[in-house]
């Protein structure tokens, strides 16, 4: 999941170097961090947030075969 979320977050930034995604395990879940540059985080969170729904949607679907909750955040 992780590695899915790293290239399509690639795709969507003009500095696809400065991105990089943790992954956290917690009791509850796991919880993937996407870090990307200053200038490039508004394309990563799109017009009203819609891309950043749609990367949450994209993760939550493929982690259904894991059966564990995946949560996607964007860190500054």
């Amino acid at each position: 999941m992780a590695d899915l979320l790293e290239w399509l977050a690639r795709q969507l930034v003009d500095d696809p170097d400065a991105v990089r995604v943790d992954e956290v395990e917690r009791e509850d879940g796991t919880v993937l961090q996407l870090y990307v540059a200053p200038d490039d985080r508004g394309k990563v969170i799109g017009r009203s947030g819609r891309i950043a729904r749609a990367l949450r949607t994209v993760v939550r679907a493929s982690s259904v075969r894991s059966r564990r909750r995946v949560v996607l955040e964007i860190v500054e």
